[in-house]
């Protein structure tokens, strides 16, 4: 039997029958989590590696395994997340794929040999860490939020390194930084090959970019990929946030 704590539930995403343990108090998954682990072609065979950085509660790297055979690597620097994913990988009976580790992702090659990763998941903080930037009072959300323990050159420099040559690098992030985050990866030698637009409603503006990047890859060849519509007219999910919310 799976420990709650008073503050936890239990959700489940339908399209992957997955549950995770979630906290209103500490932590809770968004649509990102769910976007990220159904963006890129996963890694298929066991020998092969993911790893899934900023990994909170353990929700993308939950998801991803559904998809994929290969063993998954979670690194997370809130031991409170970190249990929690720890707790939400033994409810879904995953303890043979998933390992989870509470760790500055800087120190990750404390267990994670270099050039070893075929792919790199990560749904990192969105915001910058600038003294005069309001933050949330609460811990668990200003770190999940805010550039607090790692920047953006912090995590694609440690995904350079974690990498294999042609390992993938996905990423969820905001629009308003896309120019940055192409300068931090091509930097790093991550060339961009994938981009995907999300946006809130069809009349509204992107709020949410997913990014694809390949370790050593050419220059040459970035897609932008049809945009994703996660609500109608109506406020309803669209027929393509639907298949991945709740599956076909």
């Amino acid at each position: 039997m799976v420990k709650l704590y008073d503050d936890e539930r239990v959700d489940q995403l339908f399209a992957e029958d997955i549950k995770v343990i979630q906290s209103s108090s500490v932590f809770s998954y968004s649509i990102d989590s769910i976007l990220l682990a159904n963006f890129p072609r996963l890694p298929q065979k066991e020998n092969q590696l993911i790893v899934d950085l900023c990994a909170g509660n353990g929700a993308v790297g939950l998801f991803a395994s559904k998809k994929t055979k290969t063993p998954i690597v979670q690194i997370e620097i809130q031991e409170r997340l970190a249990d929690m994913a720890r707790r939400s990988v033994e409810l879904n009976n995953l303890e043979h794929q998933i390992t989870v580790h509470t760790l500055d992702l800087k120190e990750s090659l404390r267990v994670i040999t270099h050039d070893s990763a075929d792919m790199i998941l990560v749904n990192p903080p969105y915001f910058k860490h600038e003294k005069e930037s309001k933050k949330n009072p609460n811990p668990y959300f200003a770190i999940a939020r805010h550039e607090i323990s790692a920047t953006l050159e912090d995590i694609v420099k440690m995904s350079s390194v974690l990498l294999k040559t042609n390992g993938r690098l996905a990423m969820v992030h905001r629009p308003d930084r896309l120019l940055e985050i192409f300068d931090v990866l091509r930097k790093y030698k991550i060339a961009p090959k994938r981009v995907q637009f999300i946006y809130p409603k069809k009349t509204g503006q992107s709020n949410t970019v997913l990014i694809e990047g390949i370790k050593n890859g050419s220059t040459e060849g970035l897609r932008i990929l049809p945009p994703l519509v996660v609500h109608d007219e109506n406020g309803e999910y669209t027929k393509e946030a639907m298949k991945i919310y709740y599956g076909n």
